[in-house]
C-alpha cells in the first residue's frame, strides 16, 4: 500500500472516531438534559406536596413541617433515597420518582380521610344528624325519668317537672345535638358549616321526650 493510501485510511479512521465521539457527546448531553428536566419536575412536585401537607396539617391543627424540611429529590417523602457515589443517576432519579409517587398516593389517602367527619364518618349527613339528635333525646329521656322519680318522692314539684318535660329537656337535647354536629360532624377540610338539619332535630327532640313521658305514664297505669 502506498503512502497516500495509508494516509487516506488514517484520515478515514480518524474521521470515524470524531463522528463517533460527537454522537457520544450528543447522547451524553441529551441524557444530562433529561436528568435535569426530571430533577426539576420532581422539585415542582415536592414543592406542591409540601404546600398541600401544610394545608392538611393546618386543617387538623398541626404546625407546618416544611420550614425545616431538607431540599432534594427525597425531601417531603419521609423516606430517604439511598445514594451510591457510583450509582447511575438515572436509576437514582427513578427511585426518587417512585417515592414521590408513593407520597402522592399517601397524600390522597389523607385527603380522603380529612374530607370525612370524625363522628360516624361513613354515614350520610342526614343519617348522622338523626342518630345524634335521637341519642341526645334519649339522654333527655333518662334525665326525665330521674325527674319523675324525684317528683314522686317530693323533691321536684309537678310544675317544675312539667316545665322540664315540655320545654327544658327538649331544648337542651336539641342544643346538645346541634353542638355535637358542629364539633364532630364537621370534616377537617370543610370550608363551610356542615348541615345540622335544625328543623328535623328540633322535631325529634321536642317529640321524643314528651312522648316518652306519656308512654311511661301509660306503662305505670297498665302495670297497676
Amino acid at each position: 500500500m502506498s503512502t497516500f493510501d495509508e494516509y487516506a485510511a488514517a484520515v478515514r479512521q480518524l474521521s470515524g472516531q470524531v463522528r463517533e465521539g460527537e454522537r457520544g457527546a450528543a447522547a451524553e448531553a441529551e441524557r444530562r438534559r433529561r436528568l435535569h428536566a426530571g430533577v426539576a419536575q420532581l422539585g415542582q412536585r415536592l414543592a406542591a406536596q409540601g404546600q398541600r401537607l401544610d394545608q392538611l396539617g393546618e386543617a387538623i391543627g398541626l404546625p407546618p413541617a416544611t420550614a425545616g424540611a431538607p431540599d432534594g429529590p427525597d425531601a417531603g417523602t419521609g423516606t430517604p433515597v439511598a445514594t451510591d457515589p457510583d450509582a447511575d443517576p438515572g436509576v437514582v432519579l427513578e427511585e426518587a420518582r417512585r417515592l414521590v409517587d408513593e407520597a402522592d398516593l399517601r397524600t390522597r389517602e389523607v385527603e380522603a380521610l380529612a374530607a370525612r367527619p370524625e363522628l360516624l364518618p361513613t354515614w350520610s349527613p342526614a343519617a348522622r344528624a338523626v342518630a345524634v339528635y335521637v341519642g341526645c333525646a334519649a339522654a333527655g329521656v333518662l334525665l326525665m325519668l330521674v325527674l319523675v322519680v324525684a317528683s314522686g318522692v317530693g323533691l321536684v314539684s309537678g310544675f317544675t317537672l312539667g316545665a322540664w318535660i315540655c320545654a327544658g329537656l327538649p331544648v337542651l337535647s336539641f342544643a346538645a345535638g346541634w353542638l355535637i354536629l358542629g364539633r364532630w360532624g364537621r370534616p377537617a377540610l370543610a370550608t363551610v358549616e356542615p348541615p345540622r338539619f335544625v328543623p328535623l332535630g328540633f322535631v325529634i327532640c321536642v317529640a321524643l321526650v314528651p312522648t316518652a313521658y306519656c308512654a311511661s305514664l301509660l306503662l305505670v297505669r297498665f302495670l297497676r
